[in-house]
């Protein structure tokens, strides 16, 4: 049980008429005891005002900047473009495209599979594979197995076949939007 400290013992019904200092910081003096104080240095002051009210019943609606890169001028999202018609960028989709689509088909049918099994032959699921370790049991496993091998295949042709190039391109970008922006970043 904590212990009071001095504080005068409630239900806990009513608000609390003064703050006991916390790490150095000084009470909440009374007359402001009922307005909301930020003394957290990590407080995001862009963020304050959404969802509260101007105490009229106004919302208060603070001006946030843009969020860097949404003032992308017409040149540089004709160098986007640009990039995107290239061959370099077409090479890493359809690098991709190659190994993400019989993928998906094939995982989509094993899970089918399990899924079509399991309802229409229950006989076939319940045969015991080894003691009480069943079909069901072992496909259900395989399904944890599969989502695992396909997640490093993934990985692994990613780094191998498509990482270099996607990060090429996206150097190239970055110098022709600089050098289409007049150096600024």
């Amino acid at each position: 049980m904590q212990q009071s400290k001095g504080r005068p013992r409630g239900g806990g019904a009513g608000q609390e008429s003064w703050a006991e200092p916390i790490d150095g910081h000084d009470p909440v003096p009374p007359e402001e005891a009922g307005q909301l104080r930020y003394d957290d240095p990590w407080y995001d002051a862009l963020a304050s005002g959404w969802g509260e009210s101007a105490g009229d019943g106004a919302q208060v609606h603070t001006l946030v900047p843009p969020a860097r890169g949404e003032g992308v001028t017409g040149a540089a999202a004709d160098v986007y473009l640009e990039v995107q018609r290239s061959a370099a960028f077409q090479e890493v989709r359809r690098r991709y495209r190659r190994f993400v689509v019989p993928a998906f088909v094939a995982f989509f049918a094993w899970y089918v599979g399990y899924v079509v099994a399991a309802t229409t032959a229950p006989e076939l699921m319940a045969r015991p594979v080894s003691g009480a370790v069943n079909v069901a049991m072992v496909a259900g496993l395989g399904q944890f197995l599969s989502t695992f091998l396909f997640t490093w295949a993934y990985a692994r042709q990613a780094r191998l076949r498509r990482d270099r190039a996607a990060l090429e391109l996206r150097w190239d970008t970055q110098e022709l939007t600089r050098g289409v922006s007049g150096g600024r970043s």
